[in-house]
């Protein structure tokens, strides 16, 4: 089951390819700081997944004016997120979730995904968006049962407004 608006946001330690090579980026050293928006997608290098983190990128300063700091985190191992990102010009930071832990703690892992397209793979993260605030508690959430369906991002800029 996913988490809700008033949960506590799960802690996780997630790696993030940097500039000098693998970071480790807990969650725990985030919260405080500034406002989060956490975006799970089920994979590097597809159309929409793309599309979606092109979009933030081009409009971050939307997000950054609401105090807010945007993660993308998928599954894929952060060379490969790395290498996306500079093929496609994504400029938030993505987080590997490889072994798919914190796709299932924020409750958001496809059992099988999409089967009907011969793409069994279990613990793929569904495309999903949380607000976490400052606190660590979660303001705002969204999980897209279809991969292809993109989080209402006016509703999360609206989530975040409220915040202080």
């Amino acid at each position: 089951m996913a988490l809700k608006i008033g949960d506590k946001a799960p802690d996780f330690t997630l790696v993030s390819k940097g500039p000098d090579g693998p970071e480790l980026v807990k969650l725990s050293d985030l919260v405080g700081k500034t406002n989060l928006v956490l975006l799970f997608v089920p994979m590097a290098f597809t159309g929409v997944c793309t599309q979606e983190f092109c979009d933030i990128t081009s409009g971050i300063k939307d997000y950054e004016d609401l105090d807010a700091t945007v993660i993308g985190i998928s599954g894929d191992n952060p060379f490969a997120q790395e290498a996306w990102a500079q093929k496609e010009g994504i400029g938030i930071q993505l987080l590997s979730d490889y072994e798919h832990t914190v796709a299932a703690d924020y409750g958001v892992a496809y059992d099988q995904f999409l089967p009907e397209a011969n793409l069994i793979m279990g613990g793929v993260a569904k495309r999903s968006a949380f607000v976490v605030d400052k606190a660590g508690v979660i303001q705002y959430a969204e999980v897209q049962d279809h991969p292809k369906d993109l989080p209402d991002f006016a509703a999360v800029k609206a989530a975040l407004q409220g915040l202080s």
